[in-house]
């Protein structure tokens, strides 16, 4: 017995000692975080310009020379755009149609590291996945720190039907969190079946042993994409929608090699066309990627294979308000989820190989199929009717091959970043949590094979997004006792600018005292844009 005593105060011991040095690293962790954001936004602190109109835009784009010319408006050129200028390039952003029009508006709205791929991770010993997991919950962190107003921490359910997948998953999970360590949003934890059932009353009970919470991020994802973009127009970008590139241009170099020297765009608006010399150019298309990488070499092989992600949105009464779900075994083998989304309800997706348009559309076949997976999950009182499908749509999320590697039959997992011979920086795949982290890479790259001369190294992590230096979650509360709205309306302006609600609130009460309260909140945007000259 006394061995037995003896073997627990050792292990007691051991355990403490290994509980003092991992809450050591992550406090250290999450105190190089905080001082990371402090030196972000000291580094940058001159004085940020007022945000230029389009035509102001347009005319620097016609008369200036850049650093860099990233062609792609979504959320990677974006976050390229602002990693570029704020290390202190010259740089432009030319969006052919409108910011966050493509892929990085269709996503599931989810900031995450990828449960699944931590997964693969340990089941088959993959550093590589576990990598990719842990950069992007180092990204989820970052996004809900940078952009607090249009991200939010979301607990999603794991139902669990067999007693034996409850330890399975709960260890599953359990890791989810410690490879975030200090970045994790909340603890996950386990429900009885009567608590899960509380929480999620529409869930199928049957069968039903119990479940596992754990959190993730929720974005919303055009409103991010654009601030992103205005974020970079802020510290002195040039930012320009509905300007194609048509062709890129090259010259021979000293030693007689033809590098890229500029791009001809075309101005879809005016019809003009001019030419815009640069030192660099980025290609950030997404699944357009193979179209320019061809305008450098019209022999190349195409790497960009086409994934078609469909989303359906459903009524309200669908979900709990503040609760989702997440089913890991569909009959296609991926999983789903199934969101609460601005008091509607988002199910999806699918992954199906599809062309490249411009105008994606989802078929009748992948919302059957969604449909048929909710109804596997919910509660048959619930009704799953195809008339309830209140709006779809189909993102193409581009899956690469990588020119990097002699194989290119096998898909990249993550992202990946190729220069060719004659200077083109091509970044594609990856998602839309991780676009800061692939910026600065694309941008490192730009710097090492274009020989740009930035006056500082990446500045972006921990660098607080348009409209949430002065944001806190109490903030609708002054709009609605300085402008008299609704409170509804109050925390749609909040969550959707940020601190700039308050000129918009002011902007908008020229027109009339009041006039937002008889707006409903699809409404409300379009108002807002017509009078405030947003670049949208």
């Amino acid at each position: 017995m006394a061995t037995i005593f003896k073997k627990f105060a050792i292990t007691g011991v051991t355990g403490t000692l290994g509980a003092g040095l991992a809450a050591y690293y992550l406090l250290k962790e999450e105190s190089d975080f905080r001082w990371k954001t402090v030196k972000a936004q000291q580094a940058i602190k001159k004085t940020k310009r007022p945000l230029p109109p389009r035509s102001e835009q347009i005319t620097s784009l016609q008369n200036q020379s850049f650093d860099v010319v990233i062609i792609g408006g979504g959320a990677t050129g974006a976050g390229c755009a602002l990693d570029s200028v704020t290390r202190g390039l010259r740089t432009a952003l030319i969006e052919a149609d409108d910011f966050a029009s493509g892929t990085s508006s269709r996503s599931t709205k989810l900031i995450h590291g990828g449960v699944r791929y931590l997964q693969k991770a340990i089941m088959q010993l993959d550093y590589e996945q576990y990598k990719m997991v842990k950069e992007a919950l180092h990204e989820r962190a970052n996004m809900l720190n940078s952009a607090p107003h249009l991200a939010h921490p979301l607990p999603i359910m794991l139902p669990v039907y067999q007693w034996w997948q409850i330890p399975y998953f709960w260890f599953g999970i359990k890791m989810y969190d410690v490879v975030a360590g200090s970045k994790t949003v909340k603890g996950s934890y386990y429900l009885s079946k009567k608590n899960a059932l509380e929480l999620f009353p529409m869930l199928r009970g049957d069968k039903l042993v119990g479940a596992i919470v754990y959190y993730d991020g929720q974005q919303d994802d055009a409103r991010m994409n654009l601030a992103i973009a205005l974020t970079a127009a802020r510290h002195g970008a040039t930012v320009v929608n509905h300007v194609t590139v048509t062709s890129l241009i090259k010259d021979k170099n000293g030693s007689g090699k033809e590098v890229i020297t500029g791009v001809n765009v075309r101005d879809e608006i005016t019809g003009k066309e001019w030419r815009v010399p640069t030192k660099c150019v980025i290609n950030a298309t997404g699944p357009f990627t193979d179209s320019i990488r061809k305008m450098d070499n019209p022999t190349i092989k195409e790497i960009c294979c086409p994934s078609s992600g469909v989303h359906i949105v459903l009524p309200g009464y669908y979900s709990p308000d503040q609760m989702g779900l997440l089913d890991p075994q569909t009959s296609d083998g991926r999983v789903i989820f199934f969101l609460p989304w601005q008091r509607q309800t988002i199910a999806g997706t699918t992954d199906l190989p599809c062309k490249v348009t411009h105008n994606p559309k989802p078929t009748e076949d992948e919302i059957t199929f969604i449909l048929e997976e909710v109804k596997n999950y919910l509660n048959p009182d619930v009704e799953v009717r195809r008339g309830d499908v209140m709006s779809a749509w189909s993102g193409i999320r581009p899956l690469v091959s990588d020119p990097n590697k002699p194989d290119t039959q096998s898909l990249a997992r993550n992202h990946i970043v190729h220069v060719s011979d004659s200077g083109l920086v091509t970044i594609a795949g990856g998602k839309w949590t991780t676009y800061r982290a692939m910026a600065q890479e694309t941008i490192d790259a730009a710097v090492k094979h274009c020989n740009l001369k930035p006056e500082r190294g990446c500045q972006t992590d921990g660098l607080l997004i348009e409209g949430a230096h002065g944001w806190t979650p109490t903030m609708y509360i002054r709009l609605v006792q300085d402008f008299g709205l609704e409170c509804e309306v109050a925390q749609h302006l909040a969550k959707s600018y940020g601190d700039k609600a308050f000129a918009v609130a002011k902007l908008a009460s020229l027109t009339g005292k009041e006039i937002l309260n008889f707006f409903n909140i699809q409404e409300i945007d379009s108002f807002i844009r017509k009078f405030c000259n947003e670049p949208m």
